[in-house]
């Protein structure tokens, strides 16, 4: 009951914040500068949750997760702008075929482990590119046109069934399944898990989110290209999940929050910005080497003062 009750608070909370921001839209105290900034960093929390899912829960090591962005934000182009289908359909669509090629990639890598997966993931990534660079159909090295359909309304939707989506998965009896992999994948193993089955399907979720974003990205902006996709994307998605602590959803979701209004506002200064940008990582990695939330949610420090408050 208490966790049904804590459910709706949450959809509550979730449906005030869309609301407020969506008056705030309408009478144009957000103007397009930071509607955009709002967009970008959902989809930012998509991917860092997406890839939290496959690292912080599952504990394999991917260094590809650009590929399935590219898949999603390629396969959502084709489909308004050369099939002319309805927004929603070409998202689901991208976020599908995201999820066979992460079944495709899955299905054989991920018999590998460490050093060797990431370097697996990255080979994906990179043939994903170069597939999309050298095919004229979505504009080759030129890129794509893609129409701006991306709206607050749509991206924060998808990021509400994302987060609903992997929270339930994680506390599930296969979340359980893959933290166990995690922690010891040979004790999982020989306590009768069937390890590379658990590890596909979160792989395949985790692409499937993925390819969402890409969907949301595509219709974000005017023009997308295989450049963008590169495996600096993927580390960029990388370092959300580091730096917020590798099992935290929440250390995720607010590393990219962070991330994010930091490489908006500093966008004008390059240099300066990867700069400083390196800079806080280090600090972090020194300081806080397990993230700024290390294996805990924002829910346990509720937990917390709840229990305190009410011995006092």
């Amino acid at each position: 009951m208490k966790k049904f009750t804590g459910f709706w608070l949450y959809i509550i909370l979730a449906v005030v914040v869309y609301g407020v921001v969506q008056v705030l839209i309408n009478t144009a105290y957000l103007n397009p500068f930071y509607t955009n900034m709002l967009v970008f960093m959902i989809i930012n929390i998509i991917l860092a949750v997406s890839l939290h899912l496959v690292i912080g829960i599952t504990g394999q090591f991917s260094i590809g997760h650009a590929g399935f962005l590219a898949v999603g934000a390629y396969i959502s182009a084709i489909f308004t702008m050369k099939l002319q289908l309805p927004f929603p359909v070409a998202l689901l669509a991208g976020g599908v075929i995201a999820a066979l090629a992460g079944l495709i990639v899955g299905i054989p890598s991920l018999r590998l482990k460490g050093d060797y997966l990431a370097i697996a993931t990255l080979g994906f990534a990179e043939i994903i590119r170069i597939v999309f660079l050298n095919i004229e159909y979505v504009g080759g090295a030129a890129g794509m046109q893609v129409s701006h359909l991306t709206t607050w309304t749509y991206s924060f939707v998808c990021l509400i069934i994302t987060l609903v989506v992997i929270v339930n998965f994680t506390n599930s009896r296969h979340g359980r399944a893959c933290i166990s992999i995690r922690e010891n994948e040979i004790a999982a193993d020989s306590m009768g898990i069937n390890t590379t089955y658990y590890k596909v399907i979160a792989f395949a979720l985790g692409s499937f989110f993925a390819g969402i974003a890409g969907g949301l990205y595509s219709h974000n902006f005017y023009i997308i290209q295989p450049t963008n996709f590169g495996f600096l994307k993927s580390f960029d998605i990388l370092i959300y999940v580091v730096l917020g602590g590798l099992g935290s959803l929440s250390g995720s979701v607010i590393a990219a929050i962070l991330l994010t209004i930091v490489s908006t506002f500093l966008q004008d200064y390059p240099e300066t910005r990867m700069i400083i940008y390196s800079l806080v990582l280090v600090i972090v990695m020194l300081y806080r080497p397990q993230g700024l939330m290390g294996t805990r949610e924002i829910t346990d420090f509720f937990g917390k003062w709840k229990s305190s408050k009410g011995g006092n």
